[in-house]
């Protein structure tokens, strides 16, 4: 592992540890001669760039990770997920454990866990508007009173022999409608996300380090709308109707919203880029699944 230089904590103060645990990391990476930085929130946040970093702490629960990641996964920065929160499906670190995590991570002994993203923009009367990555979901949903509201779903995929990147040569597009959804809402989720809304809907639970795209209706208006896995490579459409008149909007990671028009059409595909996440791996995960949903027939914390 080469040498760390420079290192950013993100902090969640609504969790009461957070400022202990954040200076005892300061204090290590002090000690290790690596610069040590903090951006702090309570409420919403605004996290600029400063400058390159070589780690990041995640101080929170999942939200703080889901923030940190969009941060930092343009970047290709691994984060060290401390849970302080309560569920911890992607916050993996224990709080007693953050210093034996990073110790093994410096010496190439804890695995990284390479994420799956969206990413995700918004098309309006031509203009396209880029609203970024997300590490759960994206959910269109009616804004305000809830309501049924009409999504026109489709999906684009490359086709052809073009499809593995033959350089000059742009892959042709298949285009498939998968109809119209009356509903509640629409969720499209990553693998990561699958245990978050997805899983409350209805959705199925998939391993976090797949690649694949979930579509799941939100109380659908006919029930023959059922949740679908589509492969990665494929870009997900969706089309507020011209005729939907109650407000509709987007939400990112449950964090980041965008207020939708009719007739807008959202891009959700493959990001270009991953989320790193230290120690937050296949074992991990199945053992928070045991833990967080009360699964019976398994025990003993050194099974997989």
């Amino acid at each position: 592992m080469a040498k760390l230089n420079r290192a950013l904590l993100f902090i969640n103060l609504h969790k009461p540890n957070a400022k202990t645990i954040a200076e005892e990391i300061r204090i290590e990476l002090e000690r290790q001669n690596i610069e040590t930085r903090f951006f702090t929130f309570e409420e919403k946040c605004n996290f600029k760039q400063d400058g390159p970093y070589d780690a990041a702490f995640s101080l929170g629960g999942d939200g703080t990770v889901l923030y940190a990641a969009r941060a930092m996964a343009p970047l290709g920065v691994p984060i060290i997920p401390v849970n302080l929160g309560t569920l911890g499906f992607i916050a993996a670190v224990p709080p007693d454990e953050w210093k034996t995590t990073f110790e093994k991570w410096q010496q190439g002994k804890a695995a990284v866990s390479r994420r799956f993203m969206l990413d995700v923009s918004v098309e309006r009367q031509g203009s396209i508007c880029a609203l970024g990555p997300c590490l759960n979901d994206t959910v269109i949903s009616a804004s305000g009173i809830a309501k049924i509201i009409r999504l026109n779903v489709e999906s684009e995929l490359p086709v052809g022999e073009n499809v593995t990147g033959t350089p000059g040569i742009e892959p042709s597009l298949e285009y498939i409608r998968l109809g119209q959804y009356r509903s509640d809402g629409l969720i499209v989720a990553t693998p990561t996300g699958s245990t978050a809304y997805s899983v409350a809907a209805g959705g199925p639970i998939l391993e976090p380090e797949m690649e694949a795209i979930i579509i799941n209706p939100i109380c659908p208006f006919t029930l023959s709308n059922r949740p679908i896995v589509l492969p990665s490579k494929e870009t997900v459409i969706v089309e507020v109707e011209k005729e939907q008149r109650s407000g509709v909007l987007l939400t990112m990671d449950g964090q980041v919203t965008q207020t939708l028009e009719p007739g807008d059409r959202i891009f959700l595909r493959e990001a270009p880029y991953q989320a790193l996440l230290v120690a937050s791996g296949r074992i991990a995960f199945y053992k928070a699944l045991r833990t967080k949903l009360s699964w019976s027939g398994l025990t003993g914390e050194n099974r997989a």
